[in-house]
């Protein structure tokens, strides 16, 4: 390894994009680390695990009573906006 190499050089397939230089020892811990993160990322999605984890389902909870429910027809009102007793 140099440290004089650059930390990215010319891709040699013909592109115009640069890869991580391996001789350089940050492009090697650049091609290291992303490797890593690559491999965790797919561990945890084969897994469903972290960010990939289902969302827990809601607990179901039984309807409110009618009681607590004020509907607008039980109290004389017609229309929603209408005032009780009028008419349209």
């Amino acid at each position: 390894m140099n440290d004089d190499e650059p930390v990215f050089k010319k891709s040699k397939w013909g592109t115009n994009r640069y890869v991580y230089n391996a001789n350089n020892p940050l492009g090697l811990a650049l091609i290291v680390a992303s490797s890593v993160l690559a491999i965790v990322m797919i561990l945890l999605m084969e897994n469903h695990a972290g960010p990939f984890a289902p969302s827990p389902s809601p607990s179901w909870s039984p309807p409110p009573s009618r009681e607590a429910l004020q509907l607008p027809y039980q109290n004389g009102i017609k229309e929603i906006g209408m005032k009780a007793g009028e008419s349209y």
